[in-house]
């Protein structure tokens, strides 16, 4: 029996996908600049401050845009479901639920206070303005991955979806400000792994170490799911690590700028070992080896930056020599996840 099939649903141009990831860093921006007059603005009273303008114009400014790539594919003939672009479909589910939690955010602030501290990384208005968000700002990763075409793009196509990559591993970082270790000085992490021996550890010691691994999988893990899809640029692991830390060195009051040194450095190696390796799916000891190797990458020149910039290594040799080999381990782990076996 023959049946008539279904037509297609429109694709993006790289013109439409390159808009709407930089509308989405409008809003985004206007976030981080709200995260850091939280932590940094004190007696903060009000719901209605500059940072909030910037945040909310960039998302209405985001929703407009989508909501008009939408009507001209429907003006252009597609009807109901079919006039959304393949993979903005989430964003279009997203852009209601972000405006329901901006209205509860007014309420929340306006009944119960202005959060301070590590508690507005927990309100659940908060939550779902950031998961809506992220279903926003993924957008043109998930154009590009549905674009059977795109399999080694040049750094200009794979822009959007790189530059939606970094923002959305920000945001992520962002709201696990108790874990990160981008914000921490040289000075900081110097002190942090220089504790009595004699005790077993310390408070800093421990939070430090946590939030390596932690902002270790935040780093690594969109560069292993990018490389299943697609052979990365040169550039992308670099983005990805000058987004994190401009945004992370805002919200620290530019307190670690030798820290975010590292981490582009730290980008830079990784996008050599990108393009030695070719890490993917059918390149599997490649792709494992390449998950090792930026873990190590990243955290060896964590501690060697502070080390230089203090003048002094850590003294608990165990801590920063081990630190960077844990790492290495997690990004092989995470590989192995990935890709448990070649394709």
């Amino acid at each position: 029996m023959l049946t008539e099939e279904a037509p297609s649903r429109p694709r993006a141009g790289y013109r439409t996908d390159l808009i709407t990831v930089l509308l989405g860093t409008w809003f985004s921006g206007g976030l981080f600049l709200d995260a850091w007059a939280h932590s940094n603005v004190p007696e903060l009273e009000t719901f209605f401050t500059p940072w909030h303008a910037v945040f909310y114009s960039g998302f209405a400014a985001t929703g407009a845009w989508i909501c008009w790539v939408v009507w001209r594919n429907h003006q252009a003939g597609a009807r109901g479901l079919r006039a959304v672009p393949e993979g903005y479909g989430p964003a279009v589910v997203a852009l209601p639920i972000f405006a329901v939690c901006g209205a509860g955010d007014y309420l929340w602030h306006t009944f119960l206070g202005i959060e301070q501290g590590i508690d507005i990384l927990f309100s659940p208005t908060h939550l779902g303005l950031i998961t809506s968000m992220i279903m926003i700002l993924t957008t043109p990763l998930r154009t590009a991955w549905a674009d059977r075409d795109v399999v080694a793009p040049t750094f200009a196509r794979f822009l959007p979806a790189a530059l939606s990559l970094a923002f959305t591993a920000s945001l992520v970082l962002l709201f696990a400000q108790y874990a990160d270790a981008t914000v921490y000085s040289a000075e900081r992490i110097v002190e942090a792994f220089s504790f009595d021996q004699a005790d077993g550890g310390s408070g800093p010691a421990n939070r430090l170490a946590a939030s390596i691994v932690v902002t270790n999988l935040v780093l690594v893990l969109p560069l292993l799911l990018a490389a299943r899809r697609f052979r990365l640029p040169f550039g992308t692991a670099t983005l990805l690590s000058v987004v994190v830390v401009l945004l992370a060195t805002a919200v620290a009051n530019y307190e670690n700028l030798s820290t975010a040194t590292g981490f582009v450095l730290a980008g830079l190696v990784i996008d050599v070992l990108a393009v030695r390796l070719r890490p993917a799916e059918d390149r599997l000891a490649h792709y494992r080896a390449f998950g090792a190797l930026a873990s190590f990458t990243t955290w060896a020149l964590y501690f060697a930056v502070a080390s230089i910039d203090q003048g002094a290594v850590p003294t608990v040799t165990e801590m920063w020599t081990g630190a960077p080999v844990v790492a290495a381990l997690h990004g092989l782990l995470m590989a192995v996840v990935l890709v448990p076996t070649r394709r």
